[in-house]
């Protein structure tokens, strides 16, 4: 009999041989049966990307989306039973892809769609809220550290990719009309997933905050932002869902 290892490749590469041992129910060698198999395996990768990265897709078109999507399924096969963590590096394949080179932002909007679906399946803890953060005294609550929640990232890019994501939400895509470097914050409070463009007086606090420094530290590196104020950003990221529970809060 084949082992599994000998079985994975010859799924995942065309040019090798039906594995040894490997029959049909009839006893028989039969390699046109195994590569519609291979064929199969190939297609659902392709489909689960187009899935997974849909405003990649309605950027670049059906048609090339497949023909690029298929490129990467025959260099890069999954390494975890779990579907949807397929995909990690599609956004760096695409930024060396060339045929992709007039659309600059492409890369940037498929790490923002691949952290959408990762927060989407991220584990489901209590998040922390406002009141938990009332009875702290101000130094309290500047040498707290707030644990980020499981689904909470940010994805920075110099393109406005949150205004160009948020515009292909609808089935006639809307005008975008801001060209700004955004800085996206992904978090999922309850069932659904928030895709929230930070304020750029905000986006240095929020980056470090959830960087697992302190209110204070991370205010610190916002102090020179202009229009950065602390309560409102703070308030903004807690409101959001952005966090589940004070870490290391003074007793």
């Amino acid at each position: 009999m084949s082992t599994l290892p000998q079985f994975a490749q010859a799924v995942q590469d065309p040019d090798l041989a039906l594995p040894r041992g490997l029959t049909s129910s009839g006893g028989r060698n039969d390699p046109l049966r195994f590569a519609v198999y291979r064929n199969n395996v190939h297609v659902s990768l392709v489909a689960a990307l187009a899935k997974g990265f849909p405003v990649v897709g309605k950027l670049v078109g059906e048609e090339f989306f497949a023909a690029m999507a298929r490129i990467y399924v025959g260099q890069t096969k999954p390494s975890s039973p779990l579907l949807f963590t397929y995909g990690a590096d599609f956004p760096a394949f695409i930024a060396g892809f060339p045929p992709a080179a007039s659309l600059p932002y492409l890369p940037d909007i498929a790490r923002l769609e691949y952290v959408w679906t990762q927060a989407y399946h991220a584990a489901d803890d209590p998040v922390l809220t406002i009141e938990a953060l009332r009875g702290l005294s101000s130094n309290d609550l500047l040498e707290s550290h707030l644990e980020p929640h499981p689904a909470a990232a940010l994805v920075a890019s110099h393109f406005p990719i949150g205004s160009i994501w948020q515009a292909h939400q609808h089935t006639q895509p809307a005008k975008v009309t801001s060209n700004a470097p955004e800085t996206i914050l992904m978090t999922r409070p309850a069932l659904d997933v928030i895709v929230t463009v930070v304020p750029a007086r905000d986006a240095v606090f929020a980056r470090s905050l959830l960087a697992g420094d302190s209110v204070g530290d991370s205010a610190a590196a916002s102090a020179t932002t202009p229009g950065f104020d602390l309560g409102a950003a703070l308030v903004g990221l807690v409101s959001l869902g952005a966090f589940t529970q004070l870490q290391g809060a003074p007793q």
